[in-house]
């Protein structure tokens, strides 16, 4: 990889996380510390708006924003490919966003990309048992709550198909056995429950923080689940 190459892959990291060690940054483009202290200084010579926090890395400065100008064909394809991935393992709110995402990536895409990328499209097929559908819309409203740490009330259908309402605070959500499920404190039974989403009948933002302080590592409550990782 060229010099050119590797700083645009600088950007493109720094601009994907809010702090990007140099250790990071060091270990994916195979590079020594020094170097990366060289390439980030050039960044910063030509405009980019690089910082360093101690502790935490190199951030770019709230409000800069370099807009992709091109991808690669590979780089489109595998965006195809995971559209219709999307469309099968996620639910009506995640495809709305996705699709967004796709037609603003098309738009700075060339005109034979453009064209390649719309007979691809026709050509990929994904296949799979049913898995209880995915007509339901909470994916996003999920993610909002767990990256915000606010609580979830919702309306539960069990297996025994008992409705009962919860006041939750999601901690993750997991795919497993072909659905989605949403790991949560609950305050009904004082415990965490696993929620699979196609069950929730009806979810709303509680507008509140997480009441609960020391919240299970998702990773560790996996370990609980009835599949192996």
């Amino acid at each position: 990889m060229n010099r050119i190459d590797r700083l645009m892959g600088i950007l493109t990291m720094l601009q994907s996380k809010r702090y990007m060690p140099a250790e990071r940054i060091a270990e994916k483009f195979s590079i020594s510390i020094r170097t990366v202290y060289r390439d980030v200084k050039a960044l910063a010579e030509i405009g980019v708006p690089v910082s360093f926090e101690t502790g935490r890395g190199y951030f770019i400065v709230q409000g800069y924003f370099l807009p992709p100008v091109s991808f690669t064909n590979e780089e489109a394809n595998a965006l195809i490919l995971m559209e219709r991935i999307a469309a099968r393992f996620s639910d009506q709110s995640i495809q709305k966003h996705y699709e967004t995402a796709l037609n603003k990536v098309r738009s700075v895409l060339r005109g034979s990309q453009k064209e390649k990328l719309e007979q691809l499209q026709s050509q990929i097929k994904i296949v799979t048992c049913a898995f209880g559908g995915n007509n339901f819309a909470y994916l996003s409203e999920i993610q909002h709550a767990i990256a915000t740490q606010t609580m979830l009330n919702i309306e539960y259908q069990n297996l025994r198909d008992e409705v009962s309402s919860r006041a939750t605070e999601p901690i993750g959500l997991v795919f497993y056995a072909f659905n989605w499920h949403m790991i949560a404190w609950c305050w009904w039974r004082n415990d965490y429950r696993d929620f699979r989403v196609s069950r929730i009948l009806k979810l709303s933002s509680a507008g509140t923080a997480f009441r609960k302080k020391d919240h299970t590592d998702l990773n560790e409550y996996m370990k609980l689940l009835p599949v192996n990782y």
